[in-house]
Order: C-alpha cells, then sequence, then structure tokens
C-alpha cells in the first residue's frame, strides 16, 4: 500500500460470512508466497469491514481460509491502531482478565460480555514479508485475540459458558436459516 493513502479506499466490499458457514469453522492454513501477492485482498477486507461498521475482519469472514486479518481499533485510551498482518502467532496474553461487550460481523447484532486477558501481542508480517509485531490493551488486545480466534475456527460465543453460552448460540441459529 502507498504511504498516505486510505486503507479500503480502493477496495472492493465481499460478502460476508456469517454463523453456519463452514469456512468460520476451519483452521486458516499459513499464506505462502505462492499465495502473493495479497495486496488487493489486504484493500478489500479493509473496505469490508469500513462497510461493516467492524474494527477487525479475518479472511475466513470473506470465504478465504487464510492466515490474514485487518484491524481499525481503538484502546481503552482512545489512541487508535490499524493495520495488518499475515501468519500472525499469538505469543502473549497478560494483565487482568476482563469481561466486556464482545460481538462479531459474522454474527451481526449479537452482543455479549465475553472473557479476554487485557494485554495481547501478535507477531506475524505485513504484505511485503516484514515482520511485525503488534501489542495491545484493553479493547485493542480484545480485538487483536478476537481476530486471532477466527483464525482457529474460534468465534467469541465458544468463549462463553452456561446459560451466556445457551443464549448466544441460540440466537446465532438465525444465521443458519
Amino acid at each position: 500500500m502507498r504511504r498516505g493513502s486510505i486503507p479500503g479506499g480502493s477496495g472492493t466490499v465481499r460478502p460476508l460470512r456469517t454463523y453456519g458457514d463452514p469456512v468460520l469453522r476451519a483452521a486458516a492454513r499459513a499464506v505462502t508466497v505462492e499465495d502473493r501477492p495479497l495486496r488487493r485482498l489486504v484493500e478489500d477486507m479493509y473496505a469490508t469491514m469500513y462497510a461493516a461498521r467492524g474494527v477487525g475482519l479475518a479472511a475466513c469472514q470473506v470465504g478465504l481460509p487464510l492466515r490474514i486479518f485487518v484491524y481499525d481499533c481503538p484502546d481503552d485510551e482512545d489512541r487508535r491502531h490499524r493495520g495488518h498482518v499475515l501468519n500472525p502467532r499469538l505469543v502473549s496474553t497478560g494483565g487482568v482478565t476482563v469481561r466486556g461487550p464482545e460481538g462479531c460481523l459474522s454474527l451481526p447484532g449479537l452482543e455479549y460480555g465475553t472473557p479476554r486477558a487485557d494485554e495481547a501481542v501478535v507477531e506475524g508480517e505485513d504484505v511485503e514479508g516484514r515482520p511485525v509485531r503488534i501489542e495491545g490493551t484493553g479493547f485493542f488486545a480484545r480485538c487483536l485475540q478476537h481476530e486471532y480466534d477466527h483464525l482457529d475456527g474460534g468465534l467469541f460465543v465458544d468463549r462463553l459458558s452456561g446459560l451466556r453460552q445457551r443464549r448466544a448460540l441460540r440466537a446465532a441459529r438465525q444465521f443458519l436459516d
């Protein structure tokens, strides 16, 4: 991407996959040299995330089982974090566990208090193959963990338990029709 360009500004909005689509439950595969170039996909993912008014988006949510996610997310101090990561690894989580509101573009309209670590560190690479390290706290740490879960076939409702999880799964069934 060019310096100074707006991510997603030249992208195409892709259809979002919703709960029940098998691609959301499959582990994504690592991005390889054969998958490149990926600039267009990353641009499309930003455009799709912005159109849906999200703060993060994993490639599986647009139907591609690749280990990629994009984000444009504030932390608890309202500092904006924007970027993308290929082949991310969640290298650490820490701090206190916080139960905070969480939703998902693949489960539109659903939001539940979900426990997440208050700190997270993700490492991977950018579209140019350069290493990236992303450190997040608060809401941004929640975003990083949420998008990382998608890459292993996870959804935020999997982190719920008891009555909360039963209610969330019952509500999610609306996407199966």
